[in-house]
């Protein structure tokens, strides 16, 4: 009994101390070096990828999300992230608790945050993913959907 109050009693503090480090983050703005998140609808993000004939690489955050944060800071904001990503995709950052969100979360089954996805242009997943990704997890995965 005792180890597992010990064990709960870590969790919560390690969680805390997780969430306290990855300190705020503007999710609106985007870093210059990193990638370009569109600033639209998602339905307007669709019809741009079928007009560029560009897949969707889709992040479902949450404001709150210490993963979601890290991703932002460290990730997203890499310029050879940026460079690759904005060339080849699409790119949309949606809060999964907006109503948009909301709709888009339950339409391609998000269970956690940060959720991953690249999508056609007719809102076909062509594959999904969960949780942190480093800079090179993130360039590998983005690879394996462009014919390079």
């Amino acid at each position: 009994m005792k180890l597992n109050i010990l064990v709960a009693v870590l969790l919560v503090g390690f969680s805390l101390c997780y969430l306290l480090a990855s300190g705020s983050v503007d999710f609106k703005s985007d870093n210059k070096a990193g990638i370009q998140f569109h600033k639209g609808t998602w339905a307007e993000a669709l019809e741009r990828g079928q007009k560029e004939n560009k897949p969707i690489f889709l992040d479902v955050y949450a404001t709150w999300c210490g993963p979601c944060k890290k991703m932002k800071k460290k990730t997203f904001s890499n310029e050879m992230v940026g460079a690759f990503f904005n060339q080849h995709f699409i790119n949309v950052a949606i809060d999964g608790e907006t109503p948009e969100g909301r709709q888009l979360a339950n339409q391609y089954s998000v269970m956690s945050y940060p959720s991953l996805l690249f999508v056609d242009g007719k809102g076909k997943v062509l594959e999904q993913s969960m949780g942190f990704h480093s800079v090179d997890e993130l360039l590998a995965w983005g690879k394996t959907r462009v014919k390079i």
